[in-house]
């Protein structure tokens, strides 16, 4: 596949043009002309880059790329031995943010979601699409106990969880959003959840949980951030014919 015709794929797939975002989504910085052979994983750090070399590969997809608003714009350090390996090596980045968060079926949303069961969903915001709402509410089959939902949770992001359990009410209604969206848990409250989901904790997290009367979960940022660019590995494989592998570099954050 023509790099061109890969980031078309990538763009008609995860439609970036939906969200104001953080960084430039799409392709990152340029390599080869065609790919065949993929990498994906969740930040496009060192390690991430030398595993894509040592496949071979053409071109990396992931969910943290380069450019942040903010970040200062020297090439140096850090950022000029990434930049110069993936030149070095004529590989493509490509990255994509909210629009990894929040495709419905391939986001890391929504693979949370599926690890857990949620049924019924909805945008997280009020009034906003499921495909372009940062963040997920739906519902569990049953009620079950913190314990069992607890357990439920951990299996899915394959480590332990921080939990702050709010009194002992059961869990029904669910409303999560992976990453750094300790901010949302308002929004959480508002539509009634019984328990929020996210990656990271702040300080005020906690006290906010407490007085607003709802369980809360930080599961960790990487480990809620796996599950786009593991579908896309496999959608990359699957449906367009490419050979596409995900690569996961442990990160306990």
């Amino acid at each position: 596949m023509l790099r061109s015709e890969f980031e078309l794929l990538l763009n008609q797939t995860l439609s970036p043009n939906r969200f104001k975002d953080y960084a430039p989504n799409g392709l990152q910085v340029e390599g080869k002309k065609e790919i065949s052979r993929v990498v994906t994983g969740v930040t496009a750090c060192q390690a991430l880059i030398d595993a894509a070399i040592e496949y071979k590969a053409d071109a990396i997809f992931v969910h943290h790329g380069y450019f942040w608003k903010n970040e200062t714009p020297q090439i140096v350090g850090m950022k000029y031995r990434r930049i110069s390996a993936l030149i070095k090596h004529d590989i493509n980045l490509y990255g994509y943010h909210l629009p990894l968060d929040a495709h419905p079926v391939l986001g890391n949303n929504a693979g949370l979601a599926d690890a857990i069961g949620l049924l019924n969903r909805a945008g997280l915001q009020s009034g906003v699409a499921i495909e372009e709402s940062i963040g997920i509410v739906g519902e569990l089959s049953e009620p079950v106990s913190i314990s069992v939902f607890r357990s439920m949770v951990e299996k899915a992001v394959e480590r332990d969880v921080l939990f702050e359990c709010v009194g002992d009410r059961k869990i029904h209604r669910v409303a999560l959003c992976t990453g750094g969206a300790q901010g949302y848990i308002e929004q959480a409250v508002d539509v009634g959840a019984d328990v929020y989901i996210t990656g990271e904790v702040s300080e005020q997290t906690i006290h906010i949980a407490r007085e607003m009367g709802i369980h809360f979960i930080a599961a960790g940022h990487h480990a809620t951030e796996r599950f786009g660019a593991k579908s896309m590995a496999a959608f990359l494989s699957e449906e367009c014919g490419l050979d596409a592998v995900f690569i996961d570099i442990d990160n306990p954050a």
